[in-house]
């Protein structure tokens, strides 16, 4: 390959060695060992291998519409050829009256068939016929310069030619392939990308899968020991405050999943190590109390405790609750964001640094560098996924010893999920609603009962309920999306009347002082109806609002719709989301309403989203690095996850540093990966 085309290798799919090639996979496998006459051709087929003579090579059109024509023909009919871009470049490859052979998918046009894009090469006595061929992902600009499937395919049969076995490092031992029943890496590669039957495919798929699923358990297992044998704060007593809350200020019964959460959360801070503790909760679950009776225990050890939380609105909405809950026992707790400013901020800096001010909740502010604490013993970090890991490293580095860490998530994470992003913590997970709560009733509506919506919402409003109208809002279409807002405003104001009636409204373009004196009116019970975008989709909690209108409900994701939903239902009252729709929508969104409609459970939700999105949609892995994996899928190959997680652990067990010759190409294939991913790492 030469040096235009190499660098066009580089920078379209970033292949540079030949190790990049052996690892750039076909996705599929073509049938290329037919030629089908021309005249024989099944207008339903989906692609087809032709062989014939080339004429007729003419250019049409102009500019940017430019395009080139052949036609291709044999005994028994003739067949146009399309190519509309690179027509200049294969107008000056193509020879007329040359006889080619032609593979390509089919098109018709106006009840004629043609083939657009083909690939193409001179047919000779000695031209051979690919038979099962494997399909590569490439670009449109590689297709235009002539790199097609055919020439990644001949690149790595040339490649093959090329290597032998002990070019390519087993990293998996003997021991591990005889009792997983595993093939060797090398023969894994090569059937890959030229599989002599069905079976072989599978074999060569499932070893590579294995290996990538292997690798991402053992270095989630490997940080997971490096967390155990991290030296943490030593909290020896359950003390007095803790006690005290318990005994005389809970505001109502703990339920056994709460209990059993604060038990291991105990035992965790007793060890003398440090805690890495993952709390999953459902919305409106009682994560809070949960955090808030672990930062009196980190108090009744001499220790400060902060919660860091992605948002203003959040950190505030913690900052209240737990202020009130505390109220009656004289424990001091401050806000800090990046609007505290002037002397309230110097107090807190100086009383956080002096250890008088044992409580503080904040934003990002808490990681800068002016932010010191005497003894932070305890750090609980809210929908710790909006965090970068650097963002987090900073606050482990205010102490001579890191805080225990509790990082909460109202997302709930599926096992398979959960397993790779975050399985080097201990994860806790709170099952069961507080007493007294209600299920939520879910009821999908179309725009055209829009009217009877609207009444029902009306009814309860006057029964002294508040309800919220939340429209979505979209980056790509944000001018859209806030006129249509705008406009449901309008149309709010005609339902709810304003001499009876309160509307508050609460958007991204206010700022941020009118956005918080519009929530404090509707969290204070002066406003009846919240209309928002998606701002209040966590952290806002309004006991006595019974109703959550999605507008537009297909536009929203299941985890999205979850959380909105999780904003009523908090009272003691029958609460209701109403998921409005257009009278249109697609498949997909119909089915994502269905689930929303047929079940509250976040992690039946959750496992759903997973299924129908994967991973990196649903929390953003594809951009950050994370579960890079090329073959595996951790949805469809869950059973191989779990082997892999078991198998990984007992091998660490056994050689928890990798130091045993036999595992020596495991720990230089682990230092790679690390190169390219931070993997789960919290702390």
């Amino acid at each position: 390959m030469g040096p235009q085309r190499g660098e066009l290798l580089r920078s379209e799919l970033e292949i540079s060695t030949f190790e990049d090639l052996l690892y750039h996979y076909p996705y599929r496998y073509a049938d290329r060992s037919q030629i089908t006459r021309i005249g024989f051709i099944d207008p339903k087929s989906d692609s087809v291998q032709i062989a014939g003579t080339l004429v007729n090579i003419t250019e049409d059109g102009e500019g940017r519409k430019k395009r080139l024509i052949a036609t291709i023909y044999d005994e028994t009919g003739r067949i146009e050829l399309l190519w509309f871009q690179g027509a200049q470049w294969m107008k000056k490859s193509l020879k007329e009256n040359t006889r080619y052979i032609v593979y390509g998918k089919l098109n018709v046009f106006n009840g004629i068939i043609n083939i657009a894009h083909p690939e193409i090469e001179p047919w000779t006595a000695e031209t051979a016929i690919p038979g099962r061929q494997p399909v590569y992902s490439t670009t449109e600009k590689l297709r235009v310069r002539g790199i097609t499937n055919r020439s990644f395919a001949k690149l790595t049969q040339a490649l093959f030619e090329k290597i032998q076995q002990t070019d390519v490092i087993e990293v998996l031992s003997a021991d591990i392939r005889n009792k997983y029943t595993l093939c060797g890496r090398f023969q894994a590669l090569k059937w890959i990308h030229y599989p002599d039957s069905e079976e072989h495919e599978y074999i060569a798929r499932h070893r590579m899968k294995w290996e990538e699923l292997f690798l991402s358990q053992l270095q989630i297992g490997r940080l997971r020991l490096q967390h155990t044998a991290q030296q943490g704060w030593h909290f020896s007593k359950v003390g007095d405050l803790f006690n005290e809350f318990f005994n005389d200020h809970l505001p109502f019964q703990l339920t056994n999943a709460q209990k059993r959460v604060l038990r291991e959360i105990r035992q965790d801070t007793g060890t003398g190590k440090q805690m890495n503790r993952l709390l999953q909760g459902d919305v409106g679950s009682g994560k809070t109390i949960v955090a808030l009776m672990s930062m009196l225990l980190a108090l009744d050890n001499g220790f400060q405790a902060c919660i860091m939380a992605p948002t203003e609105i959040l950190s505030q909405q913690h900052f209240y609750s737990i202020a009130e809950l505390l109220s009656e026992m004289g424990i001091a707790v401050k806000l800090l964001t990046g609007n505290v400013k002037g002397k309230i901020r110097k107090e807190i800096l100086q009383e956080l640094a002096d250890g008088s001010l044992r409580i503080v909740v904040g934003t990002h502010a808490l990681l800068e560098d002016n932010v010191q604490f005497k003894n932070l013993g305890l750090a609980v970090i809210d929908e710790q996924h909006r965090f970068g890991v650097g963002q987090r490293a900073r606050l482990w580095k205010k102490n001579e010893m890191p805080p225990h860490i509790l990082v909460m998530t109202a997302t709930p994470i599926p096992r398979t999920l959960a397993m790779t992003m975050y399985g080097d913590l201990e994860v806790s997970v709170i099952d069961e609603l507080p007493p007294g709560r209600q299920p939520i009733k879910t009821i999908a509506s179309k725009d055209s009962h829009r009217t009877r919506v609207m009444e029902f919402l009306r009814k309860e409003v006057d029964k002294g309920r508040q309800a919220y109208i939340v429209y979505p809002l979209i980056e790509e279409s944000e001018k859209m999306d806030y006129e249509s807002l705008m406009a449901g405003y309008e149309q709010v104001k005609i339902w709810f009347n304003e001499n009876k009636y309160r509307i508050a409204m609460v958007h991204g373009r206010q700022d941020g002082d009118e956005r918080e004196r519009n929530m404090q009116r509707f969290v204070k019970g002066e406003a009846n109806v919240l209309v928002a975008t998606t701002v209040i989709e966590v952290g806002v909690n309004v006991p006595n609002a019974s109703v959550m209108l999605i507008e537009s409900a297909e536009r929203f994701g299941l985890s999205q719709m979850h959380q909105l939903r999780g904003r009523v239902g908090r009272g003691a009252e029958q609460s209701y989301c109403i998921l409005l729709t257009g009278n249109k929508i697609s498949e997909e969104s119909y089915k994502r309403i269905q689930i929303m409609v047929s079940t509250t459970d976040g992690f039946k939700i959750a496992e759903e989203d997973l299924a129908m999105r994967g991973p990196g949609d649903m929390y953003g892995t594809k951009q950050s690095g994370l579960m890079k994996f090329k073959l595996a899928d951790i949805v469809q190959d869950s059973d191989i996850l779990e082997e892999t997680r078991v198998a990984a652990l007992q091998l660490l067990s056994d050689d928890p540093a990798l130091t045993k010759p036999q595992n020596q190409p495991l720990r230089y294939a682990l230092s790679e990966k690390n190169k390219q991913s931070h993997w789960g790492k919290i702390s």
